[in-house]
């Protein structure tokens, strides 16, 4: 597995979920996928998106700092 950050490319928004991906292995479309349908589940699946988007670094900072 890679380190957990937002990579510099092929961010949609916030990088999230392709960092997310790119740590578990998966399609960035998938992960995608899976956010916007537990959205429409109740839950604070946005608040725990905004709250990733400024807590994981992004991947070139990530190569300075260590998890």
């Amino acid at each position: 597995m890679t380190a957990l950050a937002r990579p510099t490319n092929g961010r949609m928004i916030g990088g999230v979920c392709a960092g997310l991906a790119r740590r578990f292995g998966m399609s960035a479309g998938t992960m995608r996928t899976i956010f916007v349908v537990s959205c429409l589940l109740p839950g604070p699946q946005f608040l725990l998106y905004i709250a990733l988007w400024i807590l994981l670094p992004s991947e070139d900072k990530a190569r300075t700092t260590a998890w």
